[in-house]
């Protein structure tokens, strides 16, 4: 299995700087409770110094590369937006699966968007490129959708699109759930400070899944020399 981003994203968009992990032996029985209250005091500390989420740095700069994308960025706005836009109005989340809310408490942390796959749905691959369209994406309703040709999507040998509209929505197939064993997790910023907050990103769930999992985790902060992370 490896993950990469096409010489096309990095072409359009060199100011990026994705971290990922891969790990395995998750289980649903994890304790991460205080890990990621501390990551929701961190949160709502820098939700504190805005008026709206929208003014984060990090926000601003997804903002600008879904404007280029040609999407309307108040109508699909990166995922940690949303969750901290939730976040603000809602409080914290109700507990889904310990992977889950650290990865979203991380993803609200920091204002990056945190992606989290089962790599037991995932088909020897997975490559975030523009869609050719004929890939095929699973709604968490369960419905089956169709990327355009264009749209930046996470795609699998087998065509199947995991995430779409790059960091705005995964998909059903691949969501982390009780019998997730394998799990690839990616935080992808284009703001100017990414270079230093996604490795701090990264190195904290690393830390967190060694401490409260056990399991051996692999990682690595790729860019257009070194695209790809071989698991």
């Amino acid at each position: 299995m490896h993950f990469s981003h096409s010489p096309e994203i990095w072409s359009r968009f060199p100011e990026l700087v994705p971290g990922v992990l891969v790990a395995q032996g998750i289980q649903a029985q994890a304790q991460v409770a205080q890990d990621v209250e501390r990551l929701h005091a961190r949160a709502r500390e820098r939700l504190g110094s805005v008026a709206s989420e929208s003014e984060l740095p990090e926000i601003q700069a997804w903002r600008r590369v879904f404007s280029r994308m040609g999407l309307k960025p108040t109508q699909y706005r990166c995922a940690s937006e949303s969750l901290l836009r939730r976040f603000k109005k809602e409080g914290p989340l109700p507990p889904m699966h310990p992977l889950i809310d650290l990865c979203n408490a991380a993803s609200m942390a920091f204002g990056i968007p945190v992606a989290a796959f089962d790599l037991d749905q995932v088909a020897q691959w997975l490559e975030v490129r523009p869609a050719l369209g004929s890939e095929s994406y699973l709604a968490f309703s369960g419905e089956t959708e169709h990327p355009e040709a264009g749209e930046v999507v996470f795609a699998d040998a087998q065509g199947r699109a995991h995430a779409r509209r790059w960091t705005h929505r995964q998909s059903g197939l691949s969501a982390i759930r009780a019998t997730t064993s394998r799990v690839l997790i990616v935080a992808e910023a284009v703001h100017a400070t990414a270079s230093r907050d996604v490795p701090e990103l990264s190195r904290e769930l690393a830390a967190t899944l060694q401490a409260a999992w056990g399991c051996s985790v692999k990682q690595a902060v790729l860019s257009r020399e070194q695209p790809r992370l071989d698991a």
